[in-house]
């Protein structure tokens, strides 16, 4: 697979005399297709990434290539074609009246004919599972609807990447657990690149790559398995790590041996079986 997006030496600060960049000579490759998993502490860097990449603000070094175009003023909005961004709360992004209304006004401002218009919004509510609530008003859906039909809006555009920036931080269990098998279902069955920015460390165990900032740097940068197979290091950087490991720490602390790799929650159970039998 190819790199999609590109960043190379990026450093940006917020004002000049910060000593501290928020994003500190940044390089990082992302693959076409590929799940990418950004965490960190919070001002570690994340949606300050997410913003350079989608051109909204402009670093001060450093270059970004999204699809191959080099970002700049003068193609920035080209760079945006191929970007679809769903921020953490769902009610910022609505403008329309009801919900096939609100999908279709990203498509309206570029011009695409109704006849498109009126197939793609038929497409991307069925993806997100939300054409029944077509005629509703946004404002009455729960913010688990009010997510997917975001979402939608963004599908709508057909773009190439679709970042999550903090997509599930205020959502309700089931909301969270529903928005997170639609990221999966994106990524796996309609093939988008994924880059989830996020404190949750479940979402993030999802990812094909997880990389981890702190201090505006890239400290890590490796798969789910031995990013968090680091457990303590993690919890050092104000961040969580998965439940199974959290449970072999616990584990390790009554003096029982536990394997040093690390185990999702089928392994675990799997591990935890095999335990009790030996015992």
């Amino acid at each position: 697979m190819s790199a999609i997006i590109e960043i190379e030496n990026l450093t940006y600060r917020y004002a000049p005399d910060d000593i501290i960049p928020a994003l500190d000579n940044i390089n990082l490759s992302i693959k076409e297709g590929q799940w990418l998993a950004i965490v960190g502490h919070n001002g570690s860097g994340k949606s300050t990434l997410a913003k350079a990449i989608d051109g909204l603000i402009a670093p001060q070094e450093g270059t970004i290539k999204v699809a191959g175009i080099k970002l700049s003023e003068d193609t920035v909005w080209d760079i945006r074609t191929n970007i679809g961004m769903v921020f953490q709360n769902p009610d910022n992004q609505f403008v329309g009246a009801d919900v096939e209304g609100d999908v279709a006004f990203g498509m309206e401002n570029q011009g695409i004919e109704r006849s498109e218009m009126v197939k793609r919004v038929h497409e991307a509510l069925t993806a997100v599972n939300m054409s029944q609530f077509a005629k509703h008003e946004p404002v009455r859906l729960s913010g688990g609807q009010k997510q997917r039909v975001a979402i939608a809006g963004v599908l709508a555009l057909r773009p190439n990447i679709v970042i999550f920036d903090e997509s599930t931080s205020m959502l309700d269990p089931e909301g969270h657990r529903d928005i997170i098998k639609l990221m999966k279902k994106l990524n796996t069955e309609e093939k988008f690149t994924v880059l989830s920015i996020t404190h949750d460390i479940d979402e993030a165990a999802l990812a094909d790559r997880v990389v981890v900032l702190d201090n505006g740097k890239i400290i890590a940068d490796d798969s789910p398995e031995k990013i968090f197979a680091r457990g303590q290091q993690l919890i050092d950087l104000g961040l969580d790590v998965p439940y199974p490991e959290s449970l072999k720490q616990e584990l390790a602390q009554l003096d029982v041996v536990v394997p040093k790799e690390y185990l999702s929650e089928e392994g675990m159970i799997d591990w935890l079986c095999r335990l009790l039998l030996k015992n």
